[in-house]
């Protein structure tokens, strides 16, 4: 009897050293899985965090998002096309100062449109800005922060500071998207959006 009953405690460690060592592994993994989230996506992981009020929740969202993005092709743009949409990005940004409404509408299309080209779907805002956070997460808040704006315009709650600021931060997105494919062309100029008096 004493026999069995040192058995049976020897195989009671063992399930509980063997639980500990699974317990553990996941927690490592779950916290190494954090941290690589965190780095990778910045604020936007915050951001995300903040939205779900969950970091579990949050952190799954992330990883969909970096699945999805890896099922599409998203490809470098030809040097011509990079210089088109440079050339574009000049001309609507110098017609700010005569029609600041109109050049925040251009702005967007045209970042709609390098997004296209680029191979990112044209879904809804939302699913298009996590889309972009995967490749692009230190300027997706731009492309948030602009797009607040063009709400607020659209209830006409803006004035030509606020126009200015959504296409300065257009100019961050589309730069990002342009300067991470065109590597064989000068990067666009960087000038300021001229402010309307």
């Amino acid at each position: 009897m004493n026999e069995i009953d040192v058995w049976t405690w020897c195989i009671i460690g063992g399930v509980i050293v063997l639980a500990l060592l699974v317990f553990g592994t996941l927690f490592f993994y779950q916290r190494e899985q954090s941290r690589r989230l965190k780095s990778h996506f910045g604020p936007e992981y915050d951001r995300t965090v903040s939205e779900f009020k969950n970091r579990a929740k949050a952190e799954s969202n992330l990883k969909d998002r970096e699945k999805r993005v890896g099922s599409l092709q998203i490809v470098p743009l030809e040097a011509s096309e990079a210089s088109r949409f440079a050339g574009a990005w000049k001309t609507l940004q110098a017609g700010f100062v005569d029609n600041p409404k109109g050049v925040v509408v251009q702005a967007d299309q045209l970042v709609r449109e390098l997004m296209i080209k680029r191979g990112y779907p044209m879904g809804d805002f939302e699913h298009r800005a996590g889309d972009i956070s995967v490749d692009h997460p230190d300027v997706v808040h731009h492309y948030r922060a602009a797009q607040v704006i063009v709400m607020r315009d659209e209830r006409g709650e803006t004035s030509t500071e606020d126009l200015r600021k959504a296409v300065v931060h257009f100019r961050a997105l589309f730069q990002d998207l342009l300067e991470a494919t065109a590597t064989r062309r000068a990067p666009i100029q960087a000038t300021e959006v001229a402010m309307h008096s």
